[in-house]
């Protein structure tokens, strides 16, 4: 188990910007600083941030695109382009400042079956795009009900510039975030499910390995971003519960039936957006807490130049504050 992180903290106040739409679930910062998130409604959305001088001031919203499903990760390509993970579409590509040029689709399956569930995505240097798959089993709607069945059916795929998509990883417990190492020798993997970040190495004598970067995370891990220490932010959708632990013990059967029910029953109440910082070495260094209700079901953050911004599949905002 890893050790307590060194720091734990509040958040700093929490500077909200209204989107006009619900689920800004993964935010990321392009080569302007400005941040880009999607929403329920298929909108992709660029917001310009405050400057500090003038930190009160509103922050611009404009509309860059719309996939015409559900968008979920994103990541800035070199060529300002944008990759868009579509839990409905599957894995797209778009030019926010391209106008009507429309949204290219790169991925819709994998080794011959539907994406039902393209979760987040990142891209190389090279070009090779590594994105996720939560499930084979169940969509957006339902997640609850795969991270209640414990049905390891997530995927880690890769995407080589002309190539088709390729499996690296099955066998994954709702596979979430994914970053790059920075010298991109591994790529990493959140999954959900077990509380765990996975490792997969890319280069060097250890290339194909996989192994377990973080273990026992103190919640539910979803987005991941590069920190400026060499390591990783991880976005805590919600604690860990001893009861479900319980339950991911219980035969198949009775996950199953549990599942079955939770579809019909409401998620349980959001709780406050909770961040940490995983070093290079895997351990947690630092945890910080949004106050009270303020923001809730933190799902993604990502730093630069000494700010942070959160985003939630649950809020109408994405939350900023200077650290």
């Amino acid at each position: 188990m890893n050790r307590a992180p060194s720091v734990r903290a509040p958040l700093p106040p929490l500077h909200l910007v209204e989107l006009g739409g619900t689920g800004p679930e993964d935010v990321v910062f392009d080569s302007s600083g400005r941040v880009l998130t999607g929403v329920a409604d298929g909108r992709i959305l660029r917001i310009e941030l405050p400057d500090r001088d003038h930190p009160d001031h509103p922050a611009r919203v404009r509309e860059v695109g719309r996939t015409g499903g559900r968008p979920l990760g994103l990541e800035v390509l070199s060529d300002g382009r944008l990759l868009v993970c579509d839990a409905e579409l599957g894995l797209l590509r778009l030019d926010p400042d391209g106008g009507d040029q429309g949204v290219e689709v790169l991925a819709d399956s994998v080794a011959g079956k539907p994406l039902r569930f393209c979760s987040n995505v990142v891209a190389a240097s090279d070009g090779t795009v590594y994105f996720s798959v939560s499930s084979r089993r169940y969509g957006l709607d339902d997640w609850l009900s795969d991270i209640v069945e414990h049905q390891p059916t997530g995927l880690l795929v890769r995407l080589a510039p002309g190539g088709e998509p390729e499996v690296l990883l099955d066998g994954l417990q709702f596979a979430n975030g994914v970053a790059l190492a920075p010298d991109e020798s591994y790529v990493v993997v959140a999954e959900t499910g077990a509380w765990r970040l996975t490792r997969l190495w890319l280069t060097g004598s250890d290339a194909g390995r996989r192994d377990t970067l973080t273990a026992d995370l103190p919640g539910f891990p979803d987005n991941l971003s590069q920190s400026p220490g060499g390591g990783f932010w991880v976005a805590l959708a919600g604690s860990r519960m001893p009861p479900l632990e319980w339950l991911h013990r219980a035969a198949p059967r009775v996950r199953r039936t549990v599942a079955a029910t939770a579809r019909r029953l409401p998620a349980p109440p959001p709780r406050p957006g909770r961040v940490v910082e995983v070093g290079i070495d895997g351990q947690v260094v630092r945890e910080l807490r949004a106050r009270g209700r303020q923001y809730r079901m933190a799902t993604s953050v990502a730093q630069r130049d000494g700010r942070l911004v959160l985003g939630s599949l649950v809020e109408g905002t994405i939350a900023w504050c200077d650290l």
